[in-house]
């Protein structure tokens, strides 16, 4: 049976035989997470399973033959991409908009509980919501650089290396955004919440 989060067969299939199954199954366990970081990237849902399930396919359709080892740089590079085209296309409707709208937009607040555990009890859903959105603005508030260092190698776990690949840089810059997105986040995080003494 089909992981309910992997992509469809008739996408995979185009995959050699041996290398279908484990290139459902990474799909399949990336999808969660990538759609995560493309929601604090976004601050969109709906843009953001988009931009998942168009890095997924193009992973897919264009990469699917390459060692396995490969496709998490591959995807996220791929995933780093949609997203800048998600804030290119949104800078030039603002652009438009200034120009030709003759309304004003309300963009509906980010929905950050859906990153809460809805399983807990209402005090520790509603802390545990908070909690998100707090580390969601923190994390809003480095550089892209940073954020995308620090959620690669904080949250997705890739190595050095396969971070400097997607990312397109040095591995010693990668252990300069990702010292500076923690040492940023702990500032922010502090200010936030200080420790009572």
């Amino acid at each position: 049976m089909e992981h309910v989060n992997a992509l469809p067969s008739a996408l995979v299939s185009k995959a050699a035989a041996p290398a279908s199954s484990a290139l459902n199954r990474f799909c399949a366990q990336v999808r969660v997470r990538a759609t995560r970081m493309a929601l604090i990237e976004l601050r969109d849902a709906a843009a953001a399973a988009d931009v998942v399930q168009d890095s997924l396919l193009k992973l897919v359709s264009h990469y699917h033959d390459r060692p396995e080892h490969e496709w998490p740089p591959l995807f996220y590079s791929i995933l780093r991409n949609r997203i800048t085209d998600v804030h290119r296309r949104r800078k030039m409707e603002k652009i438009f908009d200034f120009f030709f709208s003759s309304e004003e937009d309300d963009e509906a607040p980010p929905s950050w509980e859906s990153i809460a555990d809805t399983a807990l009890g209402p005090e520790a859903e509603l802390a545990n919501a908070q909690l998100a959105g707090r580390i969601a603005d923190a994390l809003s508030a480095l550089s892209p650089r940073q954020r995308e260092a620090f959620l690669l190698r904080e949250m997705e776990g890739l190595s050095i290396v396969d971070t400097a690949a997607a990312m397109k840089v040095s591995e010693g810059s990668v252990k300069t955004h990702h010292m500076r997105a923690l040492t940023r986040l702990r500032e922010l995080l502090e200010a936030d919440h200080p420790a009572k003494v």
